[in-house]
């Protein structure tokens, strides 16, 4: 069970959002595809990551428009990035230390996984039924 690699629950092919969309394009997404994280490209690589949370906060800010502010201004530029053969407990473990809500995994430059909280529940139930 200890060397799980993240790439065993993480989220593959996540969805993605470009960091010049507007804040309200990232809520229809999230809300298309009930998730509350999403990696944030420009030219297709990855800048940063953006939560429901994050957007939440900006909204919440005085003369903020969701039609008119863009992800760049609402996005962490600095997300947890790791490979898929991470192992799955030093993910889980950085995640609970800094109170991360998501990593996000990469090939290269290129996205391939994002593991949130419900991808640690899938796994957790996973091994409980063991």
């Amino acid at each position: 069970m200890t060397n799980m690699k993240i790439s065993e629950y993480m989220t593959k092919s996540p969805h993605t959002i470009g960091q010049e969309q507007t804040l309200t394009r990232a809520h229809e997404i999230m809300r298309q595809f009930s998730i509350r994280h999403l990696p944030v490209l420009h030219g297709g690589q990855l800048v940063g990551t953006v939560s429901l949370r994050d957007l939440d906060l900006t909204e919440g800010l005085k003369d903020v428009d969701p039609d008119v502010v863009i992800v760049e201004e609402a996005m962490s530029s600095e997300p947890h990035v790791i490979g898929p053969e991470t192992p799955l407990d030093e993910v889980v473990g950085y995640l609970v230390e800094h109170g991360y809500g998501s990593a996000i995994i990469t090939e290269g430059k290129k996205v391939v996984g994002v593991f949130t909280a419900v991808d640690a529940m899938r796994c957790l139930r996973d091994l409980l039924a063991k």
